[in-house]
């Protein structure tokens, strides 16, 4: 004998998901990011600078992630069906660990030239560089700006925020090599900027590649603890245990928990299944930021009829 009952409140806009409050400035960034890209190929192009380069091979993974965000919200945005109940929410999060992909291609490649560069000096022209990575830097404030509130609640937005973040570390270490270069004669510090940008875009790529995947893998959500989510539940009156709990994330602002919950059959008897329900999605409610909770009630003894049934 089990009940379930949902109940949700609002973290994502009514449009959907977290990610597609922003698609407007996603979109402002992706232009941005394009531009810079082209100006970027250019000038490393006439100034022979690797590290132009390599700024704009990574606004190319940019691109292409800004990209892929716009097209995981409109795929996440069509509407749940028989097959898939969720929709395709899930489609952010496998944007996200493409785009975590890209970016280690992209450090990897860029690590390589970068020694490649020791081996085989090249002869970079300070000026241009200082001017075309100025630019850079000027065009990352701007979509860091934009993207700055959206990275806090979505992952597919905080894997823009990176990149663009780490291009624009990556367009101030351009500009100190070229004035380095310009000032000292010493074209070394081209190839030493480059493996700079190399060396940010990893790390912070890991760390976002290690978030993806427990979503992936259906860990608990971070700010969830699931001993106290526990406590709380077996704090109600009538409540004796509560088994098979589990809490996981869909997408970015979308957790979800599950339990079954063994109440005493004179409480659910006295108070009635919806009361008892009432009370433990206020319970969970005001302690936890849980977007959907479904509980099945089970008097005392169920657990082990399921087993049975199970064996």
């Amino acid at each position: 004998m089990g009940a379930g009952h949902d109940h949700g409140h609002s973290h994502a806009p009514a449009g959907g998901t977290a990610t597609a409050a922003y698609v407007g400035r996603l979109r402002v960034a992706l232009s941005i990011t394009l531009t810079v890209m082209v100006v970027e190929i250019v000038g490393g192009i006439l100034a022979d600078s690797l590290a132009l380069v390599a700024d704009a091979a990574h606004m190319a993974t940019d691109a292409l992630g800004l990209g892929m965000a716009l097209l995981a919200i409109h795929f996440a945005n069509r509407p749940a069906t028989g097959n898939r109940t969720f929709g395709y929410a899930r489609a952010e999060i496998l944007a996200a660990l493409a785009n975590c992909l890209l970016l280690l291609g992209v450090g990897g490649y860029v690590l390589y030239e970068a020694i490649q560069r020791f081996v085989t000096p090249a002869d970079t022209e300070g000026g241009l560089t200082i001017v075309f990575g100025a630019i850079g830097l000027v065009a990352n404030m701007i979509s860091l700006t934009l993207l700055m509130r959206g990275q806090k609640e979505s992952l597919n937005v905080r894997g823009a925020f990176l990149e663009v973040a780490a291009d624009a570390l990556g367009s101030l270490a351009v500009i100190v090599s070229a004035v380095v270069i310009l000032t000292t004669g010493w074209q070394a510090a081209d190839p030493i900027a480059s493996l700079v940008i190399g060396l940010m875009i990893v790390p912070r790529t890991v760390k976002l590649l290690r978030e993806t995947l427990d979503v992936l893998l259906e860990s608990a959500p971070k700010d969830v603890d699931m001993t106290e989510v526990r406590t709380h539940i077996l704090a109600l009156d009538g409540v004796e245990d509560v088994h098979d709990l589990h809490a996981w994330t869909i997408t970015s602002g979308m957790p979800v928990l599950s339990a079954h919950v063994v109440v005493r059959s004179d409480v659910l008897s006295a108070i009635g299944h919806e009361k008892m329900l009432h009370e433990l999605q206020n319970c969970l409610g005001d302690h936890f930021d849980v977007e959907h909770c479904t509980f099945q009630l089970e008097p005392s003894g169920h657990a082990k009829h399921e087993a049975r049934l199970c064996h």
